[in-house]
């Protein structure tokens, strides 16, 4: 297996003229499933697409972004796994002096608002260039107007902040594969699901149109209509497509792009990742994110536990969908033979662990609710919830040649595990017994049954049934 090319050296021994496709990140690169700049150059390079990467480049000069040339598509740009404020501060506005994302581990080299940063970077150098495609967590977040609470203001969707040419959101595969396939063929991609676009007016199709942005700047009111709307239109079942006016032009953001399935969720885990920093960036200083990522399995993406204070649902979606075991195990036994793995497999899960394996069967095919979530206040009876399947998985998994210990560090809902009257209490006791290293993570967040009401969150008399099952 080799890494996509991030030098000009690796470009030249490929044969490449120029590279279609090239991305930056403000993480460094690791080539993981579980870093969206490294998953996103996997898939496109799958499609056919000459892709490379730079990672974290010096804004103060052309030394990086240069140094591969200019790409024959587009610029792809994300401001890494994290957003580069939250990298930076902490919630009480003081300066991280540590990057896990950096090599040495010191934050030098991440910039305030990345993807701005980055995209005046490629301007800068690059006068009249190929398109500028933001992407990932900063991009996704911050895709409409919204209030930013490092300048205490409402700021403008970043497509706008940064003056970029197109914005894709979610995690963006399909919509990057197509948007690839379009601009390669010349063809109109402004209809793509999941991708928003600026525009001079607002298009000829239905659509929602959402608070102005001077309005929501002005009137909190009017900010909270716009969230509400915007919140309800993340399904790509149910979504329609939003509108939105910055000053003179119109935020147009398509519906989401539809939800990998199954199988295609398996294919990107089957992808030849390294699983290992490049040696480019790895001779600059250790990456400590790899110790956490390295040996770790994803078994699922989306969440519906719906907090009101998380961007998943925003992000990877209100629905759960599940890797199929085999993909799993397929995976674990290519890790048994990374020259660097010690038997131990750090984590199996996703945003929340114990939602592998079981979803709501009316969601899969009329999308999510709009006036009920899956959880909270109560659990929806509608949600079979069941760890057999977790339960079988994890078994397996242990039983594998070379693997000696078997962890979940994902946070567990144990509001589910007290659901699952059937199997809730057999997981906890293997959970226990088998798969925590040290600490089982769960979240109460707060002891209150209102602020937890606020959160989003089960009370804390669920917490305290759970307490008594675990001691």
């Amino acid at each position: 297996m080799t890494f996509l090319p991030t030098t000009a050296e690796e470009i030249k021994a490929l044969d490449w003229q120029q590279a279609d496709i090239i991305l930056i990140s403000g993480d460094t690169y690791i080539d993981s499933p579980f870093i969206g700049i490294a998953l996103i150059g996997r898939i496109l390079a799958h499609a056919g697409f000459k892709v490379a990467i730079i990672a974290q480049p010096d804004t103060d000069s052309d030394r990086d972004i240069t140094r591969l040339g200019e790409p024959r598509l587009f610029w792809g740009v994300s401001g890494g796994s994290v957003d580069s404020m939250v990298a930076n501060y902490t919630a009480s506005y003081k300066h991280r002096n540590s990057d896990d994302f950096t090599p040495g581990g010191h934050n030098t080299r991440r910039p305030d608002r990345a993807v701005i940063a980055y995209t005046n970077l490629i301007r800068r150098f690059f006068k009249n260039t190929k398109p500028v495609v933001l992407g990932g967590i900063e991009t996704s977040l911050r895709r409409i107007a919204h209030y930013d609470a490092w300048s205490n203001r409402v700021r403008k969707s970043i497509l706008f902040d940064a003056k970029a040419d197109i914005l894709v959101y979610g995690m963006a595969e399909k919509t990057i594969v197509t948007l690839a396939e379009r601009l390669n063929q010349g063809l109109d991609f402004r209809n793509i699901p999941g991708l928003c676009h600026a525009a001079a007016n607002p298009p000829e199709h239905p659509f929602i149109e959402l608070p102005d942005f001077n309005s929501v700047a002005t009137d909190p009111d009017a900010l909270i209509a716009m969230f509400h709307a915007f919140y309800q239109n993340n399904d790509p079942i149910t979504a329609q497509s939003l509108v939105q006016r910055h000053d003179n032009r119109y935020l147009i953001q398509n519906p989401p792009s539809a939800l990998l399935s199954r199988e295609e969720l398996d294919h990107i885990h089957d992808l030849p990742f390294t699983r290992s920093v490049h040696p480019y960036y790895q001779s600059q200083g250790k990456v400590l994110a790899q110790d956490t990522i390295q040996f770790a399995l994803t078994t699922h993406r989306g969440c519906y536990g719906e907090c009101n204070f998380c961007a998943i649902a925003v992000h990877q979606g209100r629905t759960v969908i599940s890797r199929s075991p085999d993909s799993i195990l397929r995976e674990a036994q290519r890790l048994t033979k990374h020259p660097d793995f010690k038997g131990i497999i750090l984590d199996v899960g996703g945003p929340t662990a114990n939602m592998y394996g079981f979803e709501c069967p009316k969601k899969i095919v009329k999308g999510v609710c709009q006036h009920q979530r899956c959880l909270t206040p109560k659990i929806c009876p509608t949600l079979k919830i069941n760890h057999q399947t977790q339960l079988k998985l994890l078994r397996s998994l242990r039983a594998l040649p070379g693997v000696k210990r078997v962890f979940v560090a994902s946070g567990v809902r144990y509001d589910l595990i007290l659901a699952d009257r059937a199997k809730g209490l057999s997981y906890l006791k293997k959970l226990v017994a088998h798969q925590v290293s040290g600490q089982m993570k769960v979240a109460p967040e707060h002891s209150q049954d209102q602020v937890l009401a606020l959160m989003g969150k089960p009370g804390i008399n669920p917490l305290l049934e759970f307490k008594h099952l675990f001691e």
